[in-house]
Order: structure tokens, then C-alpha cells, then sequence
């Protein structure tokens, strides 16, 4: 790909985040994102099929991008057993950013009526808790008698950060938001066994 071509794309992926998060997958036009980013239908064309690929792209390089920096900022924990710091960046690291969390939401939307389109939103989850689970492993101490297991424990992890992030969307209180879920965290990784 040219360096043309690749700003085209980038131009275009920026453009995309903007006006998802604006108005949400189901009523964004072609037109749309072409205008916020100063390109023509060709321009769109030339790099996208349609808007549902783009769509797709979007969530597929942002999502990626996620769980790349999740696994470097639980490996620079030091101490593998240190679930606490392991806690303080997990909790600092997910990201709770309002416009990301309305185009996943819009993609699990989506992807919920659409069982090919949610075997991609199934990859994605599937490593990010991977990457929690694979701290959770090397980790010394002792998980809740509750889940028992890594793979269970990164499982609720996930699942309270999708809790926390419905929240923010309706209260837009993102301190709050992270502070809950660094608490959440804590609960589900740290709790003593019975």
C-alpha cells in the first residue's frame, strides 16, 4: 500500500470512529464519513467494499489494539504474584472511552443477530481474556473458591468491564466508572478463599 493510500485509510478509519460514534452504525451513510473526512465516494471505494467493511475494520484494529496494550501493561508487572498492582493496571488500562464503547456496543448489537459477524466478536473477547487469564496464571495466589479457575476469574473480569462500560454510556462519569471497576476487579481476582 502506498503512503497515499495508507493516509487515505487512516483519513477514512478517523473519519469512521467520529461519525459511529455520532450517530451509531445503523444510520451512518457513506456520504457521512467521506464528508468528515474530506474524501469523495472514490476515495471510499478505493479502500472499502461497503460500509459494513469498514465498519468491520474499525472494530477489528481497534479491538486488537486494546488487548495488545492490556498484555504489555500486565507484563510489566514485576511481580507475577502482585495481584494488586496487577488490579491497578488492569483497571487503568481497559479503555472507558464513551465514543469507543457506543461503536462496540453498536457492534454487538450487530454482531448479536448475526452468528458469522459474531464469531469475529467472539476472537477478539476470547483474547483479551486471554491476556487476563495468562496474568491470572502466573500469578501466585489464590483465586476465589468461586470461579476456581483462570479462565473463570478472566471471564468475570470481562465481564464486570462490560458492566462498567454500559454504565458510563448512560451516566458519562468516566472517574467513577474506572474507580468501579478497579473495585470490581479487586473483588473478583482478590476475595479470600473460604
Amino acid at each position: 500500500m502506498t503512503k497515499r493510500r495508507a493516509e487515505t485509510r487512516a483519513r477514512l478509519l478517523d473519519a469512521a470512529f467520529e461519525v459511529f460514534a455520532e450517530k451509531g452504525f445503523g444510520h451512518v451513510r457513506i456520504e457521512d464519513v467521506c464528508a468528515t473526512a474530506g474524501y469523495t465516494r472514490g476515495a471510499f471505494y478505493s479502500q472499502f467494499e461497503s460500509l459494513e467493511e469498514l465498519f468491520f475494520v474499525l472494530y477489528d484494529q481497534r479491538a486488537t489494539a486494546i488487548t495488545d496494550q492490556v498484555r504489555a501493561a500486565l507484563a510489566a508487572t514485576a511481580d507475577p504474584s502482585d495481584l494488586a498492582t496487577f488490579v491497578d493496571r488492569l483497571a487503568a488500562t481497559l479503555p472507558l472511552d464513551r465514543d469507543w464503547l457506543l461503536i462496540k456496543s453498536d457492534f454487538l448489537t450487530y454482531a448479536a443477530r448475526r452468528p458469522d459477524v459474531a464469531a469475529r466478536l467472539h476472537t477478539h473477547r476470547a483474547s483479551l481474556r486471554a491476556a487476563i487469564e495468562e496474568r491470572l496464571t502466573a500469578s501466585a495466589l489464590a483465586l476465589p473458591a468461586e470461579f476456581g479457575t483462570a479462565v473463570d476469574a478472566a471471564r468475570a473480569v470481562v465481564a464486570a468491564y462490560n458492566g462498567v462500560a454500559a454504565e458510563l454510556l448512560l451516566d458519562h462519569d468516566q472517574a467513577t466508572a474506572r474507580e468501579w471497576l478497579a473495585r470490581l476487579i479487586s473483588q473478583l481476582c482478590l476475595a479470600p478463599r473460604p
